[in-house]
């Protein structure tokens, strides 16, 4: 259970799960109670020529509420992290797809992107809500790509959870508080 009144302090909250398992629709309902403007952070893409990948991104706009703003930012959300306002919740919908975006990035431009973005979580002044989502629940993938996609989002999402005041796994139909129910590992080495 989750305390969803609006609170004037800044929160940094992770939302985690697998595909389709609801945590987009948690992280707008704890957006939605926090008592300051909504910004909404898509990092996907958007690609005309994908009709199911454009039925996904209208499902998740017409959930969206209306007085909600919308940025799109598929490369640069660290700089977007560092200019919020204290008065403003963003919901950042989703690690992965920004992983993704990345992905073609040598390791090095990656690492500092990932730096960039923590140290951004770390110092703004906003609330902020991120989705990130679970990948390496299963077989590890037989290419390189795949299995690059997997190792970054994995320790992204892992470092952002060591930072979060609250991390949440929605699996099953329910959202559970990993940081009331858990133990924090030590902070990841990569």
């Amino acid at each position: 259970m989750t305390n969803l009144e609006p609170t004037a302090l800044r929160q940094l909250i992770l939302v985690t799960g697998p595909g389709r398992s609801g945590k987009s629709e948690w992280a707008e309902t704890l957006a939605a109670g926090s008592g300051k403007q909504v910004i909404y952070v898509a990092t996907g893409l958007v690609d005309e020529a994908d009709l199911e990948w454009m039925s996904r991104l209208e499902q998740h706009r017409n959930r969206r509420q209306v007085d909600w703003e919308t940025l799109e930012v598929p490369i640069e959300l660290p700089a977007v992290v560092r200019s919020a306002q204290s008065s403003e919740c963003l919901l950042i919908d989703s690690l992965g797809t920004w992983t993704a975006n990345l992905l073609e990035q040598e390791a090095t431009v990656w690492g500092q992107m990932q730096q960039d973005l923590l140290a951004g979580l770390k110092s703004t002044a906003a609330h902020v809500i991120l989705v990130g989502e679970e990948t390496g629940w299963g077989v590890v993938p037989a290419y390189p790509a795949g299995r690059l996609f997997r190792d970054r989002l994995g320790t992204l999402v892992r470092h952002i959870g060591a930072i979060a005041d609250s991390v949440y796994l929605v699996t099953g139909g329910y959202a559970l508080n990993l940081s009331a129910l858990g133990t924090p590992l030590p902070p990841a080495k990569n």
